[in-house]
């Protein structure tokens, strides 16, 4: 009977260090870069991102639940943004959002530095590690709020997710950043 109090008590203590985070909308901002016919980066930003990240900096775990709206896709001009959230490359009409879920984090002490996750992009899920730099934890001096916050970057190769629409000319290979900031619940 002590055994399993002290085993309660212990999962129950574990349990509530686990803080949760809901990621800040106007503070993350998924961009890639492609290649274009070999001559230049062309750079897309998608700007309606939701989540969630779970931390327990003692125990160094934690969770991420990232969903991006691929309709908000913005390349800067109207006829771009239409050519990519057409079929062939996005296709939102039938696939309004791309995901990343993690269940295991990096960690460095008590910074995040990296995690092992699933991407689903066109309803194709693959493992997909990101790295994280410049995470930190801290008040906003602006609201007084506790914040979360970091720059997460990955390569994926689009072809692995099926889009090969313009493939070589378009590049393959491409470089997503996502700067995300969420606050404590």
């Amino acid at each position: 009977m002590i055994a399993l109090s002290l085993a309660a008590a212990m999962s129950t203590s574990a349990f509530a260090a686990m803080d949760s985070y809901t990621i800040d909308p106007q503070h993350a901002f998924p961009e890639f870069e492609v290649s274009h016919l070999g001559f230049t980066t062309q750079r897309g930003r998608f700007d309606e991102t939701s989540g969630k990240v779970r931390l327990d900096m003692a125990a160094e775990t934690g969770s991420v639940d990232l969903t991006i709206n691929t309709k908000s896709l913005d390349m800067g001009f109207p006829l771009w943004n239409e050519h990519l959230t057409a079929k062939g490359f996005f296709n939102v009409a039938k696939f309004p959002t791309m995901t990343y879920k993690s269940d295991k984090l990096d960690f460095d002490g008590d910074k995040v530095v990296g995690a092992d996750g699933e991407f689903t992009l066109l309803g194709v899920t693959r493992p997909l590690h990101v790295t994280v730099s410049n995470f930190h934890c801290g008040l906003n001096p602006m609201n007084r709020k506790t914040l979360c916050g970091g720059n997460v970057s990955a390569e994926i190769k689009r072809s692995d997710y099926g889009m090969t629409t313009f493939l070589p000319l378009v590049g393959d290979d491409i470089k997503i950043n996502v700067p995300v900031e969420a606050y404590k619940d």
